[in-house]
């Protein structure tokens, strides 16, 4: 029963491959460490001695992905606190944006935030679900139960609203 279980996990996780390296890409902020993640969720599913009796096998399989995620941006900043002064860098120069080009970046994001949140709540939903998401149009369709053609009519809706209420920051 476990055999068969875990042989179902695996194929699950074929199945959702995509969805999951676009969910920890999205989480890590790294498309290699989300396929590095993808590769240890599918060793650890693979390795398991014993599968427990699930309800929403997708959901676990999400949960290993997203622990093993976890434990990578743990391991990540350990490695960051103990490292030399000379394995940082410290002798380059700081790539870090200066305060104004931050402050500037928050203004922006600010602006977007409240232009999205002036659409209406199926556009904003469709713009999100894609821009956010990384959901195709198809995907979207299929989720809301609306025709490919009006998710792209909405996505340019909101794509024409964001810029005309961002036009002064985009000039």
């Amino acid at each position: 029963m476990a055999e068969q279980d875990r042989s179902s996990l695996l194929v699950l996780l074929t199945h959702h491959y995509q969805e999951l390296l676009r969910h920890l890409t999205r989480r890590l902020g790294s498309p290699s460490a989300a396929a590095d993640v993808a590769q240890d969720t599918w060793l650890r599913l693979h390795r398991a001695e014993a599968v427990p009796e699930l309800q929403n096998p997708q959901a676990y399989l999400f949960r290993i992905a997203d622990n093993l995620a976890k434990d990578r941006l743990r391991s990540d900043a350990a490695r960051a606190r103990t490292l030399a002064p000379a394995e940082l860098g410290d002798d380059r120069p700081c790539d870090a944006p200066g305060a104004d080009a931050v402050l500037d970046h928050r203004q922006r994001l600010q602006l977007l935030q409240r232009a999205v949140a002036e659409l209406p709540p199926k556009c904003r939903e469709v713009f999100l679900l894609h821009k956010f998401n990384g959901l195709s149009h198809g995907e979207i369709a299929a989720r809301l139960g609306i025709s490919k053609s009006m998710v792209e009519k909405h996505v340019m809706k909101a794509l024409a609203h964001c810029r005309d209420r961002m036009r002064d920051l985009l000039d």
